[in-house]
């Protein structure tokens, strides 16, 4: 399998999650290079030559196929892509550049459906797997981050439409919709964190091994899934 972005936070305990399952795994990374080799050492000592690592710019879209190429050259086939890489930051109105629309749509939305298209004919093979980590501010916008809400709110109808797309070929296409699982690096209010736990259901944040083992669910226990967006925010969503 393919997740792009995973060399740390959600996207390493996915590629630790699924490796343990069994999965061989090709690490995607941009510049967190120490992070990704020290992460293929961890699981590579744990089963050797189930990870590998591809460095790129997926805004390069041309070269999208060479990640694929990269896959299946390594371990024999590709059957599961993980759209996980992501851009983040707040572009409130007034303020929002088209660089920002092109950096933000670029990387949540149009880079996941160049990737899937290249690596459809590979995932037909092997009857694969798509899943997109969307966001729950995809269905619901956050403040001051209109830019980043509506990139995520195109990769739900994405997900839809490649499913429908890419069914009859016998390929998956779903989503995972984060909540509050792990807060961003740069986003220390404290106040706004607690007030948003409050607002789940549940009481409590999420971990970033609860959006894993969702994603473990999608690739080994739902042949008969597709087309579906599941939000993993601890009942975020429901009242809002």
């Amino acid at each position: 399998m393919l997740i792009t972005g995973a060399a740390r936070r959600v996207g390493a305990t996915i590629a630790r999650t699924l490796q343990a399952a069994g999965a061989n795994v090709m690490i995607h990374y941009r510049t967190s290079e120490a992070e990704a080799h020290a992460l293929a050492h961890e699981l590579n000592s744990l089963r050797g030559g189930s990870v590998a690592l591809i460095k790129g710019d997926l805004l390069e879209t041309k070269k999208l196929g060479k990640l694929v190429d990269a896959t299946i050259k390594t371990f024999g086939q590709l059957d599961v892509l993980i759209n996980n890489a992501s851009t983040f930051y707040p572009t409130p109105v007034g303020a929002i550049t088209e660089d920002h629309w092109d950096d933000l749509l670029g990387t949540n939305l149009k880079v996941p459906l160049f990737l899937a298209q290249a690596a459809a004919p590979a995932l037909r093979a092997t009857r694969g797997l798509v899943l997109n980590i969307a966001d729950i501010h995809g269905m619901r916008p956050l403040r001051r981050y209109t830019t980043y809400s509506v990139a995520k709110a195109g990769l739900i109808m994405l997900t839809k439409s490649l499913a429908r797309e890419l069914g009859p070929q016998q390929v998956r296409v779903n989503a995972i919709c984060p909540g509050p699982v792990m807060w961003p690096e740069d986003r220390a209010d404290r106040a706004l964190q607690k007030k948003i736990i409050e607002r789940t259901q549940l009481k409590r944040p999420g971990a970033p091994e609860d959006v894993a083992r969702a994603a473990l669910f999608f690739c080994a226990d739902a042949a008969y899934v597709t087309g579906q967006i599941l939000a993993v925010d601890g009942g975020r969503s429901v009242g809002w």
